[in-house]
């Protein structure tokens, strides 16, 4: 990889993960305080609306975004026609949800859903206005500004979401936040991203755009029906609080992967998108960033399955206790979150779509006859039918992967990344020992993080592992 490419992808990471941890940090650190205030049933009830927000906010995005990125001759005729056809589509959808409140209020019998679904539509609005201004940056690898505007948006919506939960507004403050943070980011980044849109609508822009992105559109519809399907499943046959329970559970184990799947993944693209032709230095170059998104990863999970009663009870209180052994199974499951989206965004940078949407319909409808069975043997086996998904997932994805480039097949990805599981399994095992030596859960927690980071970082250097290696050598260099 030239030196150029390189430098983008250090600086790229570096920014991006700033931008993440902040975005991800202060939104935990809200989400705890705010829950150690309101209810499992709160959640719950937000929860069921899961599946409608999330594949409306599909239907608005509608794979442009990815379409934009990897199209090299781009014009502004074509991000103009993105802005208005994603505005249009938000306007649309916002009238269907508007008009169907009521339905999904009598579907689960809680007359409030109504009311909550009109306000969270909203959300799909406020960010058709973001869509072109977060793709301008993204193209520009500029995650410097994006960090700036996460961190006012989240603590800005986060500090109104707190005086509200302590204020006794109850699940409306889980509205207002959300509605708030989308508002004030959309609002930043017409300031920063200084990109206004033109009276234009191209029909041929559009027809090649959504080529390409009608694709993504129906794959990321037929995975948010999975995932969230799961919360009308459960919102239906269970109460609120079970339904509350897996979501926080989803929300805790889920945090983490997503962050640093994101880090690598938004630098990944853009550079996998300029080696697309290249492909011994594009298959050396995927394989180098999943391993080391995944020697990140796979620690933390380990050390959040083996710290999780501590973690729960210090931050959540002990009323959320029996959320411990569901986050413990899907631990297990997320780790492979990395694997499974840079599979796919492999595909999306050698403009095969075609194959992301053949490898969803796939997965998924082996994916629902799971959630289907294990459904009826309670939430627990549910989290076990999670993490026997996570690793069909990956399995189908590598079985398009290896057309288009011969050596991403799931042999060899399990052969790269099993060794660094087994060093963090390592380290879990025994940090999980050290709930019989200490009792104060926040010593507990500091010490486990401690000796976890030794232990991990011990390990690695006695395997030789590559990825520490490269690590010390950018900290050294940065350091001259």
């Amino acid at each position: 990889m030239s030196e150029l490419i390189k430098n983008k992808a250090i600086r790229g990471v570096a920014w991006s993960a700033v931008e993440k941890f902040a975005r991800q940090g202060l939104m935990a650190l809200f989400t705890i305080l705010i829950a150690r205030q309101l209810s499992p049933s709160d959640y719950g009830l937000v929860a069921m609306l899961t599946i409608l927000l999330a594949i409306a906010q599909i239907f608005v995005d509608s794979g442009f975004v990815e379409a934009l990125i990897q199209k090299q001759d781009r014009t502004e005729i074509d991000f103009s026609t993105t802005f208005w056809f994603n505005i249009g589509v938000a306007l649309v959808i916002y009238s269907i949800l508007f008009i169907s409140a009521p339905l999904v209020a009598s579907f689960y019998k809680e007359p409030l859903l109504k009311e909550l679904l009109i306000w969270l539509s909203l959300l799909f609005v406020i960010n058709s206005f973001r869509t072109v201004q977060q793709a301008k940056l993204n193209i520009a690898m500029n995650f410097r500004r994006q960090a700036w505007i996460s961190v006012i948006a989240i603590s800005a919506s986060g500090g109104v979401g707190l005086w509200m939960a302590y204020h006794s507004f109850g699940v409306w403050t889980l509205v207002w936040q959300q509605l708030l943070q989308n508002f004030l980011n959309v609002v930043l980044l017409w300031i920063s991203a200084e990109w206004k849109p033109t009276l234009i609508f191209s029909k041929d822009s559009f027809k090649e755009l959504f080529n390409f992105g009608s694709k993504l559109l129906i794959s990321r519809t037929v995975d948010a029906i999975y995932s969230s399907g799961s919360f009308l499943l459960i919102g239906k046959f269970f109460s609120p609080t079970v339904t509350g329970l897996y979501s926080q559970s989803i929300q805790m184990t889920s945090l983490m992967p997503q962050t640093i799947t994101d880090i690598i993944a938004r630098v990944a693209y853009p550079i996998e998108c300029e080696l697309q032709d290249k492909e011994e230095e594009l298959q050396q170059r995927f394989f180098q960033m999943l391993r080391m998104a995944c020697f990140v990863l796979f620690p933390l999970m380990m050390g959040l399955a083996a710290l999780v009663e501590p973690v729960v009870r210090l931050l959540l209180t002990e009323k959320w206790m029996a959320v411990c052994p569901l986050i413990q199974i899907l631990c297990f499951a997320w780790i492979w979150r990395p694997a499974s989206h840079m599979n796919w965004q492999l595909l999306n940078a050698k403009h095969r779509s075609d194959y992301c949407l053949k490898a969803e319909i796939i997965k998924k409808s082996i994916a629902i006859v799971l959630l289907v069975i294990m459904l009826f043997f309670g939430i627990k086996t549910v989290c076990f039918g999670v993490l026997a998904y996570f690793i069909v997932d990956v399995y189908v994805m590598t079985r398009f992967t290896r057309r288009i480039l011969s050596q991403v097949t799931f042999m060899e990805e399990m052969r790269n990344l099993l060794p660094i599981l087994l060093q963090a399994m390592l380290m879990g095992v025994l940090v999980h020992f050290l709930k019989y030596l200490i009792y104060s859960d926040l010593l507990l927690i500091v010490s486990g993080i401690f000796v976890g980071i030794t232990l991990y970082a011990g390990i690695s250097i006695v395997s030789g592992s590559v990825e520490i290696r490269m690590l010390w050598g950018e900290i050294r260099k940065r350091n001259r």
